[in-house]
């Protein structure tokens, strides 16, 4: 069973074909925790969001560290761009926005001083029942 000290990093270039290796990383992380088919797919959705809001669709020159921490009923998902060249826009689209309120219990993306970065929580469904 996880604890909460457990935590995996990977950083990877910011381009697409290497960005899908965090979705990996997270789908395996939650299929360890318990997480159930539907819930894994949520988060592998959310993170293609979140990536996708964090380099654009084309990717960035740079770097996107990514930090998973688990719990013994949730996931946390904090990523960092480090980019080369001048800033470009990292947000999420109003559609994003939607799509993730639906998929994970919380998310955020944001600019700051040391590159955009971005937080999403999953928790597992049987986790939240009373």
């Amino acid at each position: 069973m996880a604890t909460s000290e457990d935590e995996v990093r990977l950083v990877v270039p910011a381009r697409p074909e290497y960005l899908r290796l965090a979705r990996v990383t997270a789908a395996g992380l939650a299929s360890r925790l318990g997480f159930t088919f539907d819930e894994v797919e949520d988060l592998r959705l959310a993170i293609d969001e979140l990536c996708y809001g964090l380099t654009g669709s084309g990717g960035r020159e740079g770097t996107v560290a990514i930090r998973y921490v688990l719990d013994t009923d949730s996931l946390v998902v904090e990523g960092r761009g480090h980019f080369h060249g001048p800033d470009g826009k990292a947000g999420l689209s109003e559609l994003s926005e939607v799509i993730l309120h639906a998929l994970v219990d919380e998310h955020d993306l944001q600019a700051s001083d040391g590159g955009p970065t971005f937080r999403l929580v999953k928790r597992r469904h049987d986790a939240l029942a009373p």
